[in-house]
């Protein structure tokens, strides 16, 4: 189990009033992953969680597809607590695709998951019907902490969803407290998220103007306290196989190599959206597209025009697109090539093992691609497979933008 991260800098204190909603103890602080539940990851029902996070239809042959892999029940294993005021992200699939993170809403601890993919502080609540709350920890509202007359919904293109009120709480990330941010308490959750319960619920990351509280749009947790942050960023480190960590405030340079390869983003959506400019799979010559996407650690899987995937699979020996399995398979002795995605002409590699998901079914010799088409999407997603490699800087300057390099060993 990795080291515990000391949590660093010097004192911030700003006033409890809502023009001051900021109480920082820390100016730069670490969020240390530690490995808390792992199970057996269903590739297709992956894919379908995908397309209701962006609001799409999922199609039918995935939705097939999912019913034939393993259960996430099929393992499960609890990893020994954290300590010493750190908050602990726990990856929720035995290749900790899944990060969850102790975050305390008022007085309540509750395990959200950090997603550069959306802009909702949304958590199960005491409001929820008892049955939906099993298996959950949630968010104790308190009446007095209303924000009259807001409200929340999200729904997905399959008819689930969550929705609710909003209050104004205390929020806390480690050592570090928002004192009024908005919590997204819900009121009632489609089946799909009662059953999920290894999360409690989401911390968005992503722009503020994605956020989906009305009459009036609310801040992000980042949003509301990176204005007391030696630097207005965020670093995700997540890892393979590993436990990985955030960064708010600063750059750790013991975590990557080189140099950081910066590019501006197109906030206009969102998200942290941004293009490449070419691939490479394994060690043959680069090929120039322009690949237009959002990088998301709510994401599993890296999805990619459908061109660039059919480059990909045809150089791994026995593949083929699936629609019994819902995506692209291989077996699972195959040796599976880099892939490396170019950003200012810097080739930002995913080492081939990277991109193994999972078997198909407990115990088949085929797997499951991660590694997968954006059909149906409208856009590429940069997920975890192509992340947990890097060091991704997020940088909420005057012209935001987001930067990689390689972790040490890559």
């Amino acid at each position: 189990m990795p080291s515990f991260t000391t949590l660093t800098a010097a004192l911030a204190l700003a006033g409890s009033t809502f023009a001051s909603p900021v109480e920082l103890r820390k100016r730069e602080f670490s969020i240390e992953q530690v490995a808390r539940k792992t199970y057996l990851k269903n590739g297709p029902a992956t894919v379908a969680k995908t397309y209701r996070k962006f609001g799409k239809p999922v199609p039918e042959y995935i939705l097939k597809a999912a019913e034939i892999g393993p259960s996430d029940a099929d393992m499960s294993v609890d990893a020994a607590a954290g300590e010493n005021g750190t908050a602990e992200a726990a990856p929720g699939d035995q290749y900790d695709s899944l990060y969850l993170t102790p975050v305390t809403l008022g007085s309540k601890q509750v395990h959200l998951d950090f997603d550069t993919g959306s802009s909702d502080l949304w958590v199960f609540s005491s409001l929820q019907p008892s049955a939906q709350l099993s298996g959950h920890d949630y968010y104790q509202v308190d009446n007095s902490k209303a924000i009259s007359g807001a409200s929340w919904k999200i729904s997905y293109g399959d008819g689930s969803g969550a929705s609710g009120k909003v209050y104004a709480d205390k929020v806390q990330v480690g050592a570090v407290t928002a004192t009024t941010q908005a919590v997204e308490a819900a009121t009632s959750v489609s089946t799909q998220f009662a059953q999920d319960v290894d999360t409690d619920g989401l911390l968005g990351l992503a722009f503020s103007s994605l956020n989906t509280v009305k009459p009036t749009q609310q801040k992000t947790f980042f949003d509301t306290v990176h204005t007391q942050l030696s630097q207005p960023l965020f670093a995700a480190v997540l890892k393979y196989h590993a436990a990985g960590s955030y960064d708010f405030g600063y750059i750790d340079k013991s975590k990557y190599t080189d140099d950081i390869t910066y590019v501006d983003v197109d906030t206009s959506e969102g998200w942290w959206q941004f293009s490449f400019t070419g691939y490479t799979v394994g060690t043959g010559s680069e090929t120039k597209s322009n690949i237009n996407g959002i990088a998301d650690t709510g994401t599993t899987l890296l999805y990619l025009p459908t061109a660039v995937v059919k480059a990909y699979y045809a150089k791994v020996s026995g593949s083929s697109n699936s629609n019994t399995y819902g995506g692209y398979v291989f077996p699972c002795s195959a040796k599976l090539p880099d892939f490396s995605l170019t950003l200012n002409g810097v080739k930002q590699r995913v080492p081939g093992k990277y991109i193994n998901y999972s078997p198909v079914q407990t115990g088949s010799s085929t797997c499951y691609g991660g590694i997968q088409t954006n059909d149906g999407i409208g856009f590429s997603i940069f997920g975890d497979i192509f992340l947990k490699s890097k060091y991704v800087v997020h940088e909420l300057s005057s012209t935001p933008r987001i930067g990689f390099a390689d972790q040490p060993g890559i």
